[in-house]
């Protein structure tokens, strides 16, 4: 049986508290993968009507997206390292007190002057955009991946519990009907226990040949760090763009964005970047939360470089409501399962394949089979059960002034963002890994762990 796209339209577009485990925290999120937050008074008591005081870090690219989302709303800063950016954004909203460095957005901002953060900057300076709205209290919605590393996500995860605000990561497909009515199936014992979920992705973006860039259609062909020193263009702060990050001079394989997302110092590639749309599907059907192992293979790691094509394997052990232990096999570029390769399901460019006990469900962004399809002929599908979304940043902007929950709040998509990023660093570690999320170590390698975080540039620190 199989559901297409115009069956089910898409919509528009942690840590816990002493003696909770994660397991027991996530338990707590509501049917559709939320939390109910605990939000303030002064969040509960406004007006849904009311307009949000809202400061937009990141004009450009997605954060040009996310900002048209918030035209609705008072605009009252904005942030970017581009100057060009900047200056288009300002052009909507040109009263808004214009930024270039988020540091100083915060210091010389008011309480009462902004109520809500949307954060759309390079992944390298999530944590340290929105750390400061979240110990002020103040809503945030933040593009995905959510942070740059695991130990930026837990930061991130235990703050927004702490600030008990509305909070949302970017990942818009999640709003979709789509995934609301794989979650249903998957839930609703359509294929019996899964035991298994291999999630794949056709991008081949990263490190890799020339030849191999041009036959992926990559955006740009690099294979080490540039030695030759490049102007930078005008309008645009490179010391800023850098941020935390190591210094180093610019070029022109770091910007424009997504270009930069490949390099570790920026970015996790497309394990952290895709994995953030794509693995989410598994992660809200199962229930998923810290994986207890992942190990990844792939080409020789790169000191630099994210690969183009990898794979991994993330181990979950029983969780409640008597879902058994499952196995999340992730592939990217030329990696495909082997269902796949062997043509034995159909052969999408990128998917989802959840492996049950009476069956399998293929799904995408926007469709979704019952295989084998001659077995399910006759299947009675479960009535809706997960209310459609009114939209991702419409969730948000009601969350922010009702204290209804969200579908992807940092409780959640903290989880997420962890579990993807142990992906890249057993891929670069070249060893299986063996997780304990309570204590944040990895028991087997611990000499793996300085990968969780790094040290950040002079000038920059979180908390």
């Amino acid at each position: 049986m199989r559901f297409n796209r115009n069956e089910s339209k898409p919509a528009a577009q942690c840590s816990p508290s002493a003696g909770r485990t994660r397991r027991q925290f996530v338990r707590d999120v509501a049917a559709a993968g939320a939390a109910v937050l605990a939000v303030p008074n002064f969040a509960r008591s406004r007006n849904p009507s009311a307009k949000l005081n809202v400061v937009v870090i990141g004009c450009g690219g997605r954060g040009a997206s996310n900002m048209q989302e918030m035209l609705a709303e008072n605009v009252v800063a904005l942030c970017d390292v581009n100057e060009a950016s900047l200056d288009k954004a300002a052009q909507k909203v040109p009263r808004a007190r214009k930024f270039r460095d988020f540091r100083k957005l915060y210091d010389e901002l008011k309480d009462s002057e902004f109520d809500a953060a949307v954060v759309s900057t390079t992944e390298h300076t999530h944590a340290f955009a929105t750390l400061p709205a979240l110990q002020r209290k103040k809503h945030v919605y933040c593009e995905k991946p959510l942070t740059h590393n695991v130990r930026e996500a837990r930061l991130i995860t235990e703050a927004a519990k702490k600030a008990g605000v509305a909070t949302q990561m970017g990942t818009q497909i999640h709003a979709g009907g789509n995934y609301r009515r794989v979650v249903e199936l998957v839930q609703g014992d359509a294929i019996g226990p899964v035991s298994e979920v291999h999630v794949w992705v056709s991008r081949a973006w990263g490190w890799q040949s020339a030849a191999e860039a041009k036959s992926h259609h990559d955006i740009v062909a690099v294979t080490d760090r540039p030695q030759q020193k490049m102007k930078v263009p005008a309008g645009l702060d490179w010391d800023l763009w850098l941020g935390p990050a190591p210094e180093r001079p610019f070029h022109e394989v770091y910007v424009p964005g997504p270009k930069w997302y490949r390099w570790w110092d920026f970015g996790g590639g497309t394990m952290s970047d895709l994995g953030s749309h794509w693995i989410d599907l598994p992660f809200w059907a199962l229930k998923l939360d810290a994986p207890r192992a992942v190990e990844a293979s792939g080409p020789p790691p790169h000191a630099e470089l994210a690969p183009a094509s990898m794979t991994a394997t993330f181990e979950h052990g029983p969780r409640g409501d008597h879902l058994p232990a499952v196995k999340l096999r992730w592939y990217q570029g030329t990696a495909k399962p082997a269902a796949w390769t062997d043509g034995n399901i159909p052969r999408w460019d990128s998917g989802v394949l959840f492996v049950g006990a009476k069956g399998m469900l293929l799904a995408d962004y926007g469709q979704h089979r019952l295989l084998p399809e001659k077995a399910f002929a006759d299947f009675a599908r479960p009535p809706k059960s997960i209310a459609e979304s009114i939209g991702h940043h419409a969730e948000w902007l009601h969350a922010c002034k009702t204290g209804a929950p969200t579908t992807c709040p940092f409780a959640y998509s903290g989880l997420l963002t962890e579990a993807n990023h142990l992906g890249n660093l057993a891929y670069r570690a070249g060893k299986r890994v063996e997780w304990e999320p309570k204590t944040m170590r990895i028991t087997n390698a611990p000499g793996a762990e300085h990968l969780l975080g790094r040290e950040y540039r002079k000038g920059w620190k979180l908390g």
